[in-house]
């Protein structure tokens, strides 16, 4: 193991205390790896120094120099093997098992839900029960003089978040009943600014099958070329926002299936500086025109499964965030929020790059994808909260919920009045 440089994956640390020893959890944040281990605090440091350039033994004098630790070298060697066996580095032996993951998800009958058990019932009735209580909580239903043809939802989980969804959702109910296509814009976790991810793979809930659309699915591939399509797809088989989306959904149209397209989208924060504009990108371009074609084709209703703002030190901030900035954050989604009532791309787009996303905005891509698609439409926006991302609420996820719909045009006793 002298030579080995040991490059650690992307993962995701969780603060936890195991037999009185403060440490933290790694995860796999793709959940393609079952594994979780347990780190303790004072030899945490040490995983920093897994960036692909540093053997062990340069790891322990770093460990030495820096933090004054001592760091025997079979504790290292243990820890380097236990993150090996639990396919969190980067090496042949996880593109190996990638791969076979990758395979067996293409190979299925579909995909399974990765989050039933955890974030909503598996079993379809206590899903049912589940999903009409949060639907109860709804008051009052909006009127709307169109029919609805778009759904921002967030994807935060279900315990936090159900009271947005359920206002955006059932202003929906109408339109998802007649609907014979679903198109779902979802926020992929762990893509790479502008990335695109497809799939052919149709996506199951509780309630059933969900089967795919071949034919926009190919449309989209052609328009993109198949490497570049699919190139991280077994992000899919994780990936929470498009499902947590379609099992609403498949909710509101009393458990029939429907054709859906799904599409994890990344961020557009590369263009921050560049002195381009996302307009350019020929790309999302070529996807937009697509999809905006699809939606004319038949009855669509296209979802946009997204967060808005992270702050506070759960997500990197060096304070909690008091009421004053909670206030200062709600005036900033307003920002945000009025350009997507407007279904203005572009505002929404400068919005975000003019503060070069200072409040780490979860669904930039796939928001920014869903104004191109439905732009000009009006949004409603049905609801917006601030959930807590940690126990003293100093952390923040901002969310919002509504609906897109095409305004019927004026009548020719309305337009003589």
């Amino acid at each position: 193991m002298a030579d080995l440089k040991p490059l650690l994956r992307p993962l995701r640390l969780i603060p936890f205390t195991y037999r009185d020893t403060p440490g933290f959890l790694l995860q796999d944040p793709l959940r393609l790896s079952p594994h979780v281990l347990f780190v303790p605090a004072d030899l945490a440091p040490v995983l920093a120094l897994m960036d692909g350039t540093h053997t062990p033994q340069a790891m322990r004098a770093a460990m030495l120099v820096r933090y004054g630790v001592p760091l025997p070298p079979e504790v290292l060697d243990r820890l380097i093997q236990d993150l090996d066996q639990a396919y969190f580095l980067e090496n042949d032996r996880f593109r190996a098992y990638q791969a076979r993951r990758l395979a067996s998800y293409r190979a299925g009958p579909y995909r399974e839900p990765s989050h039933a058990g955890e974030v909503y019932p598996k079993e379809p009735e206590a899903l049912r029960a589940q999903m009409d209580t949060y639907l109860r909580t709804v008051l009052a239903h909006e009127k709307l003089a169109g029919p609805v043809v778009g759904v921002v939802s967030p994807h935060i989980d279900y315990a936090r978040g159900h009271r947005v969804y359920a206002a955006a959702w059932s202003l929906a109910r109408e339109a998802l009943q007649r609907a014979e296509r679903v198109i779902v814009l979802a926020t992929d976790h762990n893509a790479p600014p502008g990335a695109i991810t497809l799939t052919r793979q149709s996506y199951a809930t509780p309630y059933g099958v969900l089967p795919t659309a071949q034919d926009v699915v190919d449309r989209l591939a052609a328009a993109l070329g198949e490497e570049e399509a699919f190139r991280h797809e077994v992000h899919h088989i994780g990936e929470h926002a498009a499902e947590l989306a379609l099992v609403w959904a498949h909710h509101l149209r009393d458990g029939r299936a429907v054709d859906v397209v799904p599409i994890l989208l990344g961020g557009l924060d590369h263009y921050f500086g560049s002195g381009r504009h996302p307009r350019e990108d020929v790309a999302w371009s070529r996807v937009a025109d697509i999809l905006r074609a699809a939606v004319d084709e038949k009855p669509t209703v296209v979802v946009a499964a997204v967060d808005l703002a992270h702050v506070g030190p759960a997500f990197g901030d060096p304070a909690p965030w008091n009421d004053a900035d909670k206030a200062r954050l709600r005036a900033a989604d307003e920002t945000l929020l009025a350009a997507i009532r407007a279904g203005q791309p572009d505002a929404f787009y400068e919005a975000v790059a003019a503060t070069r996303d200072r409040y780490r905005i979860c669904g930039f891509g796939p928001l920014y994808m869903y104004l191109r698609v439905l732009e000009g439409l009006p949004t409603h926006i049905a609801a917006y909260e601030h959930a807590p991302a940690d126990d003293q609420f100093g952390s923040v996820v901002s969310i919002a919920g509504g609906v897109t719909w095409v305004p019927r045009p004026a009548s020719a006793e309305e337009e003589t009045s």
